[in-house]
């Protein structure tokens, strides 16, 4: 089994608490919509545009990771000379 690079793991947990972040903020504006004060108006406006921003963040991570594993699976198949899809299959269970 292949081992996963550090700094792609790290990667993957800054995604998965972006997501996580996401969710919590998307749920507090959900719950708080009641509130209708200046105050609370102004900082659900707030948090509404940097849940806007962190979406947009994650998005671009999400295509960058995948644009990442696309071209390791392209070198992996030129390495080894893999030229259809079950031969890709098989080399990825018996590896």
């Amino acid at each position: 089994m292949e081992r996963q690079d550090p700094q792609q793991v790290t990667q993957q947990r800054l995604i998965g608490d972006l997501r996580l972040v996401i969710e919590n903020a998307e749920e507090l504006l959900k719950n708080t919509d009641k509130y209708t004060g200046p105050v609370y108006q102004t900082a659900r406006a707030k948090l509404a545009l940097a849940l806007s921003a962190a979406t947009e963040e994650l998005a671009r991570f999400e295509d960058a990771q995948l644009a990442q594993m696309i071209a390791r699976t392209r070198e992996a198949n030129d390495l080894h000379a893999d030229k259809t899809g079950e031969e890709r299959i098989l080399r990825a269970f018996l590896n």
